[in-house]
């Protein structure tokens, strides 16, 4: 089931070129352990102003926008949700062009599914998105994906971590993967 959507959205957006890496627990069932996930969380190397070419896709791909005022929604909140009616799989695009994403976007992994390529995060971008997100859930695959993938470029992630704690006040992010990597 997710594997047919998951090769649709990478046909779509590819076709449209917009840039796209699929993160979160699909992302997590790539590189780390099975585990139950019910959406697809997809990163878009663009900014709110390609929401029309999402909505092309949203159409083709036959999903439904969750929001009543779509354009303030995803304006107000830099996510456009949608809905798969068919199997209940709830897809939600990000607009992201910071240039971090960017260059995430560009290191992605692309995976054959269906005769599809579709990208991927990379298992360090992965990481730094789950430690960004910092729930407990997110923290455990973190772990996995570090256990599963020995060759994982671990400057790389500390060096985007050191980034994102100067401009924030909690300055936590390497602190929880050194965290992490001590439990291992």
């Amino acid at each position: 089931m997710f594997e047919k959507i998951l090769s649709r959205i990478g046909a779509s957006l590819s076709k449209r070129n917009l840039p796209y890496m699929i993160i979160g627990g699909q992302a997590v069932l790539l590189y780390g352990e099975p585990r139950l996930t019910r959406d697809i969380d997809i990163t878009l190397g663009v900014n709110i102003d390609h929401l029309d070419d999402l909505l092309a896709v949203v159409r083709e791909l036959s999903l439904r926008p969750l929001p009543k005022d779509i354009e303030s929604f995803a304006k107000q909140t830099m996510v456009l949700p949608a809905l798969d009616e068919t199997t209940g799989i709830r897809v939600d695009f990000i607009f992201s062009f910071t240039s971090y994403e960017t260059g995430a976007i560009k290191r992605a992994r692309k995976v054959r599914i269906m005769d599809q390529e579709v990208n991927f995060a990379s298992p360090e971008d992965l990481i730094i998105h789950k430690i960004f997100a910092g729930r407990p859930r997110d923290l455990e695959d973190v772990r996995t994906v570090l256990l599963k993938n020995p060759d994982i470029d671990i400057q790389y992630i500390r060096k985007w971590l050191k980034e994102f704690d100067a401009s924030s006040d909690k300055k936590e992010f390497l602190k929880a993967f050194e965290g992490v990597l001590r439990g291992i």
